[in-house]
């Protein structure tokens, strides 16, 4: 990079960390992003489980690569129309991964190999196979599902991110490529290591500036020691500065959403605590402010062991609240009387992996209290995505739909003269 433009990156990046429009703070900084990790992560190996066994079948529509996908493309804007390259194309042939079972299932294999590996060689290695295969229209569009699995080793691709690494460092990245993708990657991480101060080890920030410079948010600096440039691209910085002001609206738009779910989880715990039940509240959510103090109050410190050594237990602890039972002597045990994910405006399909981590991993977990808990608006939306045929297992654990207005209207009654999980399964609604 020339002289002089390494300051003005830097000024540029302390400007998009405290724009509130930015990427950084509506998404990177977004706390439900962190909790969608692992459920695209289970969606990914279920792929490859359906590849393997021979029922991954020949079209994109109803697979369990469509459910995770879609996945991907609900976590805001970086990833908005993830699901277009994966599209099955007929007059062009592409994704030859339908079609073709010796595609197919060597995309299955890279996928398990990015799944189970831990170490950049071996997914370097994994990404140099894939491609020696030529297989048609199996691009770098699956860095999107990469950079779930890997989110330190592997940034995620997309046309504005392509455009925005070209305008700050004066490459030609070409899309479709993985030789331009491994290239742009070897650049992107030395780009995020001058600038790790402000930025992050999870590539996602990284990420989230050259989408935001690509997609035209932001003019990237000039690349030559010329002064009269530099001024015009300061008056440029200065206009986005103003604009901002305006994208302030969708940031506390955004932060308007965060306080109801976080709100709802309160009803939740207030209530589960009124009927007895010892509480868990998210383990990302327990320091949000609700009330007079924390979210968590009077909540567990930490899940009974029963839970806590159990399978999925990292994504059993990110469920928004959970209702436990307690022994003779009053203590909580590892037995799950209710367990409530509140899905205002984020994936439903996380919060349906998170419930069936539970259901089926914990030890004496309940099957038949699971609850997803959303806007009144929202049931056909739960009930689609419950369509899928990568959740006919839900089928049988009976989850309910337990609409906004029902627990505002009722719980105070509930509380008093409530007991037990009655009471809130007569006012939730039956999926499946």
């Amino acid at each position: 990079m020339p002289p002089g433009a390494g300051d003005a990156l830097r000024a540029l990046i302390a400007r998009w960390r405290e724009d509130p429009g930015a990427t950084y703070r509506t998404w990177f900084l977004w706390e439900e992003r962190v909790k969608n990790f692992r459920s695209i992560r289970r969606g990914i190996q279920a792929v490859v489980r359906e590849i393997e066994a021979g029922t991954f079948g020949n079209a994109y529509r109803g697979s369990s690569l469509e459910t995770v996908v879609h996945s991907v493309a609900e976590q805001r804007q970086l990833f908005k129309g993830a699901d277009h390259a994966w599209l099955w194309k007929p007059k062009l042939r592409i994704p030859d991964i339908y079609e073709s079972p010796e595609n197919q299932r060597a995309f299955g294999r890279f996928l398990d190999t990015c799944v189970c590996c831990s170490t950049e060689e071996q997914v370097l290695t994994a990404v140099r196979r894939l491609d020696a295969l030529g297989i048609k229209g199996l691009g770098p569009t699956a860095a999107n599902l990469m950079y779930f699995l890997h989110p330190t080793l592997v940034p995620p691709f997309n046309t504005a991110m392509v455009t925005g690494y070209n305008a700050l460092t004066g490459a030609k990245v070409k899309l479709g490529s993985w030789e331009h993708y491994l290239a742009m990657r070897a650049g992107v991480l030395e780009l995020n290591a001058r600038y790790r101060d402000l930025l992050s080890n999870d590539l996602g920030a990284v990420a989230g500036l050259l989408f935001d410079v690509g997609s035209g948010r932001y003019p990237a600096p000039p690349r030559a020691d010329d002064a009269a440039a530099r001024a015009a691209w300061e008056a440029d910085l200065a206009r986005v500065r103003d604009d901002s002001a305006k994208d302030a609206k969708a940031l506390a738009a955004a932060r308007e959403s965060d306080r109801t779910h976080t709100e709802v989880q309160g009803w939740l715990r207030d209530l589960g605590r009124a009927l007895g039940y010892a509480v868990w509240v998210a383990a990302n959510d327990r320091t949000r402010p609700f009330g007079d103090g924390r979210l968590a109050d009077g909540c567990l410190d930490a899940l009974p062991a029963p839970l806590a050594g159990a399978p999925g237990a990292d994504a059993v602890k990110l469920i928004d609240v959970l209702w436990l039972e307690r022994d003779a002597a009053g203590a909580p045990t590892g037995r799950v009387a209710g367990a409530f994910e509140v899905e205002h405006t984020t994936s439903i399909y996380s919060g349906i992996v998170r419930m069936l981590d539970l259901a089926l991993g914990a030890p004496d977990a309940a099957v038949t209290h699971l609850f997803l808990v959303a806007p009144d608006g929202r049931e056909d939306d739960v009930r689609a995505q419950l369509a899928r045929p990568a959740f006919s297992r839900v089928s049988d654990l009976r989850v309910r739909y337990l609409p906004y207005g029902e627990l505002e209207r009722h719980r105070e009654t509930m509380a008093r003269f409530g007991t037990g999980m009655k009471a809130v399964e007569a006012v939730a609604r039956t999926l499946v």
